[in-house]
């Protein structure tokens, strides 16, 4: 099932109050889901998206989710609302992380995150 950009969006509001107000330290630019898929440069046969983004630069420290990334995937492999659920909190929380590592000067989650990537073209050669 693909999910509305709108209840897409509900169902990610939900979340985001679930989490501890702690994390929002000095997240400045928010949370945003945007209509967009985010297919990453390194995939092939559109195999591999971008499915959300913590960003610190000069607009801030903010995370953008892409809903039209998680469409292509749920329309693949015909995701259920839990499917949906359960996507979209796990980016946030990963999301998350990224940005609370961020806070205390950690790398951990973006080192797990490059050797992943690693072994993905690996598996691709």
């Amino acid at each position: 099932m693909i999910l509305s950009f709108e209840a897409a969006g509900d169902l990610l509001d939900q979340m985001a109050e679930e989490f501890p107000e702690a994390f929002y330290r000095d997240l400045n630019g928010g949370i945003s889901l945007l209509p967009q898929a985010k297919e990453d440069p390194e995939g092939t046969l559109e195999d591999l998206y971008i499915m959300g983004e913590y960003h610190n630069d000069m607009m801030g420290r903010y995370i953008n989710l892409y809903y039209g990334s998680f469409a292509a995937l749920a329309e693949r492999e015909d995701w259920t609302e839990e499917d949906w659920e359960d996507e979209l909190y796990t980016t946030l929380s990963h999301e998350f992380t990224h940005h609370v590592e961020g806070l205390a000067g950690e790398r951990g989650l973006e080192i797990k995150d490059e050797l992943e990537m690693e072994e993905y073209r690996r598996e691709q050669t």
